[in-house]
């Protein structure tokens, strides 16, 4: 099962668990209390920790999530996985393009995929859990959106958007923010008579106003109706991100 832990106030903590082994795994965990909170609430041990990029509020919670795990007198050690590319304190395993990780317990094998763009070094996670396509991204690619470029260069951002649109279409897009609501506003008016935008954006908005989570998309879906992957080329990529970057609706 991937469930979401509800960080500050829009980010998702993926929590990867298997009831009857009575583990899980974290994804960019930017804070330890909620994480804790949900490991104490399902009765579940943390084995690992996945890392994308470097940002705070995705490394925040590394180091007290640690700590707990050292306390509980866990008898092996918590392997926390990243970047290779940047400088994220406490990673036993630096990750590079192609790597491959086995989750044992959790019946998910991931492998890396380099996505440069919002940071210099930013990674994705793609592969099967319990026999499904699934992507965890980061802040590279967003529900109907993609991040902003903090480090990177549009080009790259705009290669690894294509590295990730290219993946299988039922793969389910697990992104770190709950921002569909305001990309999905940015969409319609930079795409006004886009029929699947609007729909989706309908959609969107009745449950955002049940308070509900809209996450994961589907690479299908993100094809479809987010501007960034309609984009022709590099360049009208960039004219985009600039517009989305400056946009009040």
């Amino acid at each position: 099962m991937i469930q979401a832990i509800a960080a500050f106030a829009d980010n998702y903590i993926w929590a990867i668990t298997d009831d009857q082994q009575g583990l899980a795994a974290v994804v960019d965990p930017g804070d330890a209390g909620p994480v804790l909170d949900f490991l104490q609430r399902h009765r579940l041990r943390l084995a690992a920790i996945l890392v994308s990029h470097h940002h705070g509020d995705h490394t925040g919670g590394i180091a007290g999530l640690k700590a707990a795990h050292q306390s509980a007198a866990m008898p092996e050690r918590l392997r926390i996985y990243g970047p290779a590319a940047e400088s994220i304190p406490d990673i036993t395993d630096p990750l590079r393009e192609g790597d491959l990780i086995v989750l044992d317990g959790l019946d998910c094998r991931l492998q890396v995929i380099e996505v440069p763009g919002h940071t210099r070094g930013h990674i994705a996670f793609y592969g099967q859990h319990q026999a499904a396509p699934v992507l965890f991204c980061g802040d590279t690619l967003f529900a109907a959106g993609c991040g902003r470029l903090f480090e990177g260069s549009a080009a790259q951002m705009w290669t690894s958007l294509q590295k990730l649109a290219s993946l299988p279409e039922q793969t389910a897009v697990y992104c770190a923010h709950e921002y569909t609501l305001a990309n999905l506003r940015f969409a319609c008016a930079a795409y006004p008579h886009h029929r699947a935008i609007a729909n989706r954006l309908a959609e969107v908005k009745s449950l955002r106003d049940q308070e509900r989570i809209t996450l994961p998309s589907t690479i299908a879906v993100e094809r479809s109706t987010n501007p960034f992957l309609l984009c022709a080329d590099a360049q009208a990529f960039a004219e985009l991100r600039q517009q989305k970057d400056s946009f009040r609706g």
